[in-house]
């Protein structure tokens, strides 16, 4: 199995379509996809990193959010955090079009683990129609 790679960062933002402007002009980033919930994801074509709204009735504050690391074998992974003696990675919604799973480190840090990874919007359908495919 290759190394894992960190790949997506998640920043919580007051104006997410601003800070993407943001990304665009100072460090040309490409914005590659805008959610219907107001998200915005930009990329430098290596590092994709997800804008997400600010929700007062949310849980998160304005910041860093979760990270994500694109790796070969969730199940591997997943077997390692389970090891370690955490609790097991989660399936995401089906509206989530980048990761798959979602855990936490000791100190209870989030992140998103993801095989197809991060420089692609793919969503559960998506992700479903390659595996048919695949077959």
């Amino acid at each position: 199995m290759s190394k894992p790679k960190i790949r997506h960062i998640a920043l919580v933002a007051r104006d997410p379509n601003a800070m993407a402007r943001y990304y665009e002009k100072v460090f040309d980033m490409e914005i590659i996809h805008r959610s219907k919930n107001g998200s915005c994801f930009v990329s430098d074509g290596y590092l994709t990193m997800a804008i997400l709204p600010h929700r007062l009735t949310g849980s998160a504050p304005v910041g860093l959010n979760h990270f994500g690391i694109q790796v070969d074998s969730q199940e591997e992974i997943a077997h390692r955090i389970k090891d370690y003696g955490l609790e097991e990675p989660k399936k995401r919604p089906a509206d989530r079009p980048y990761a798959e799973y979602r855990a936490c480190d000791p100190e209870g840090n989030l992140f998103d683990i993801s095989v197809h990874g991060y420089s692609d919007v793919e969503d559960e359908a998506g992700r479903d129609k390659k595996t048919k495919e695949a077959v």
